[in-house]
């Protein structure tokens, strides 16, 4: 499945950066008993959904010309919303002082969820504050993460 993402991901980076957008990130997975392939898209003041569709339409056609995906799938292009996952290290660098909620694969002081603040990301390790204390997480320990949205 990884081979998979990664074939239509080098495809589908060209056409959405063509359009202005950002891709965030691509995933290709079983679901409900068929394969999805999800596509997540931003631009600096948001997208919005005719901006998914308008992304969703010219993937399904460059996707099906260039055919990197053997069988049948569902195309899903979507916003990664407010509470926005963060997947590569530039996610991190980018979003400094924000808050983020995140869990590590496996504990790092006795703990493997935390929220706090990104303070800095560099050498590949992400400075967390959290409850009073700063922690130094490996970014191939994170499993996964997202900014927090408070109302």
């Amino acid at each position: 499945m990884v081979n998979v993402a990664a074939r239509a991901e080098s495809l589908v980076r060209k056409s959405v950066e063509a359009e202005g957008f950002e891709l965030v990130h691509i995933e290709y997975r079983p679901q409900g008993g068929r394969f999805v392939l999800r596509v997540f898209i931003d631009k600096t003041d948001g997208v919005n959904i005719s901006d998914c569709a308008e992304m969703s339409r010219r993937l399904s056609v460059l996707l099906d010309v260039e055919d990197p995906i053997p069988g049948e799938y569902l195309l899903e292009v979507s916003s990664p919303g407010v509470e926005r996952p963060l997947f590569r290290e530039d996610h991190y660098r980018r979003f400094i002082g924000k808050e983020v909620r995140l869990s590590t694969i496996e504990k790092l002081e006795a703990r493997k969820n935390f929220v706090g603040y990104i303070r800095d990301f560099a050498d590949h390790v992400l400075t967390l504050e959290c409850e009073g204390r700063t922690y130094l997480i490996p970014f191939q320990k994170i499993r996964k993460a997202k900014l927090v949205y408070r109302f």
